[in-house]
């Protein structure tokens, strides 16, 4: 098995490269695992508590679950992830069960930060694009997925996701093997890492 993990900052193009690789490689051989669903959960706090927390700093992903997760996965278990409201900041009940592919994507803005992970990785991809870009999907996304207005998204914006982008997030570029400059939109570099799986499957 392949665990290959995507990083870059919020509204970088991520989930279009995950997505253009699965649709290339085959849904029957290759597997995303957004790191989105690895959210702590928030309930034992009051919503107006949630609503504080800094949603953007690595330590409110659950990653010994995800590690956890991840080595089941590599041992050919498969496993339940969780899912999370992003509207009440809390998990939900609901599980996905999860699978073993021989490729499986790791996609997130801290997918290369934690280095328990990175470790597990066969190759490393970070995402980059223009900030003023990824603000705008993030402000789009957020208003129309997350029921979020447009306020309190450009007031976290400004608070917390550029300054823990530029603290957690961008120096991860330096982990990569491979950096996808202009988001999910330059298919030559989407090329090289498609190529770079079927070669590995080949061995395999």
């Amino acid at each position: 098995m392949l665990l290959i993990g995507i990083g870059g900052g919020t509204g970088s193009g991520k989930t279009t490269v995950a997505n253009k690789i699965i649709k290339k490689v085959g849904q029957q051989k290759c597997a995303l695992l957004p790191m989105d669903n690895y959210y702590r959960d928030m309930s034992h706090l009051t919503f107006e508590e949630r609503k504080k927390i800094n949603y953007d700093h690595p330590n409110v992903i659950e990653h010994e679950l995800l590690k956890e997760h991840l080595e089941n996965l590599l041992k050919g278990y498969s496993v339940e992830i969780p899912t999370y409201d992003f509207v009440n900041y809390v998990r939900k009940k609901e599980q996905i069960h999860f699978s073993p592919k021989n490729v499986i994507i790791v996609e997130g803005i801290f997918a290369l930060y934690y280095e328990e992970i990175s470790r597990l990785y066969g190759l490393s991809v970070y995402v980059d694009a223009e900030s003023d870009i990824r603000f705008i999907r993030r402000l789009m996304r957020d208003v129309k997925e997350r029921g979020r207005t447009m306020e309190s998204v450009i007031n976290q914006y400004l608070e917390t996701v550029k300054p823990m982008h530029d603290a957690h997030v961008e120096p991860t570029k330096r982990k990569a093997d491979i950096i996808v400059p202009k988001g999910g939109y330059n298919d030559k570099a989407i090329e090289v890492v498609v190529n770079y799986i079927f070669k590995e499957l080949e061995k395999s």
